[in-house]
């Protein structure tokens, strides 16, 4: 099995901080997904194109190929975790040998020459690879189109404890007077949260671990910070350039965003807790990332003027539309899917309080950032922001 190497992973995760930090609010990403292609791209790219796309992948353009192969491949063998690529030339397109032979084995199929019917094979791809998460490949194919590549990421997993559901109903902020699908954990690993010091303010960060070593963490920062800069600090703490103070050694009192740490009285002694509240979400986006060229390395490979990419062949070759639809789902049970549970607790008599258990508090009641991680590397999978959070489902109405 191929593996993700320190400098790969810094790449990607470089590349995930640019794109987070260029993008709006209520959106999800995957730098991941994009970060082969430029790297195939850049192996078969000339000139201004060449060293662009080598800038974009942060490794020389000479290197770039192994280097995506090799990502892919380890992806695809991480459980939880799916990666595939897919090239589709027009039957009078000639590819080089030496750069196709470049790409994982069994990706190259041939175009239709009816659009129509090479666009239904290319949506059915997305949905096969994807799990029916994405229902079309986010480019409309023209009777001019000569190649597509593309690459289809999966992330699934879930939680060794699930979340218990519950109404929750902001009393500030956006999200104010709404009725969302809260969800509820408390346990004994405070090591689990901690506050981000960043330049640009505090980010509470909470690690919620799945089952098969991918890793979902939520970041609230301050209310001044913007998208980018609240996604920005999570990664370099991830990748510890910025300090954390975990959630064991805060003082008493607010100490981040959203949290608190208190002492609560207890029938018997305790360890320190950490309750956490958060909202379920599900968050799709679309991005043209041809409208952020410089950031992808895409500048000049635009020009149709003239070809930009002899090494994929000896056709001239410009990029026409490039963009990726994305989505992820955070709810009770893991990062994929939601299903709806009650609970209910009742007193069982008056309990005698004789001491004192410490509780770290955090609440995400406000649009919020989070990243999937695949916990052996510290890759960032997936990134994105909470904009707006599920709506606690309507019961059934008056008999």
């Amino acid at each position: 099995m191929s593996e993700l190497t320190p400098e790969t992973v810094r790449a990607v995760n470089a590349l995930t901080a640019s794109w987070a930090g260029a993008s709006a609010e209520g959106t999800v990403l995957s730098a991941a997904g994009v970060w082969p292609l430029l790297a195939f791209l850049a192996d078969g790219a000339a000139g201004q194109a060449r060293t662009e796309l080598a800038r974009a992948v942060g490794v020389p353009a000479e290197r770039a190929a192994g280097a995506a192969r090799d990502v892919l491949a380890a992806l695809d063998g991480i459980p939880g975790l799916g990666a595939a690529l897919g090239l589709w030339t027009g039957r009078t397109l000639d590819v080089r040998q030496e750069w196709r032979a470049g790409l994982p084995a069994d990706t190259h199929g041939r175009l239709d020459d009816d659009p129509e019917a090479a666009q239904r094979t290319l949506d059915a791809w997305a949905a096969k690879r994807s799990d029916g998460l994405i229902e079309r490949m986010p480019v409309t194919l023209t009777r001019e189109a000569a190649l597509v590549l593309a690459t289809a990421l999966t992330v699934r997993t879930d939680w060794p404890r699930p979340f218990t559901e519950q109404p929750s109903r902001p009393q500030t902020g956006p999200w104010r007077g709404r009725t969302l699908l809260g969800l509820h954990r408390r346990g004994v690993r405070p090591d689990r949260i901690g506050v981000v010091s960043a330049a640009e303010g505090m980010v509470t960060a909470l690690k919620v671990p799945g089952d098969n070593g991918i890793d979902v963490h939520l970041l609230l920062g301050e209310e001044r910070m913007t998208p980018g800069q609240v996604l920005r600090a999570g990664i370099e703490a991830l990748e510890r350039t910025l300090p954390v103070v975990g959630g064991g050694q805060l003082p008493y009192g607010h100490v981040g965003p959203g949290l608190t740490v208190e002492r609560q009285p207890a029938i018997t002694p305790e360890p320190v807790t950490l309750d956490v509240t958060t909202v379920a979400f599900d968050v799709r986006a679309d991005h043209d990332l041809l409208a952020l060229h410089q950031l992808f390395g895409l500048t000049g490979a635009r020009d149709t003027g003239r070809g930009h990419f002899p090494g994929i062949s000896g056709s001239p070759l410009a990029i026409g539309a490039a963009a990726q639809s994305a989505v992820a789902r955070f709810g009770a049970l893991g990062f994929r899917s939601a299903a709806v549970t009650a609970v209910m607790a009742a007193p069982g008599g008056i309990p005698q309080y004789r001491h004192e258990t410490t509780v770290v508090r955090a609440v995400f009641d406000r649009p919020f950032a989070f990243l999937a991680i695949h916990r052996p590397t510290r890759l960032a999978l997936v990134a994105g922001w909470v904009a707006g959070a599920v709506a606690y489902p309507a019961g059934p109405g008056p008999a």
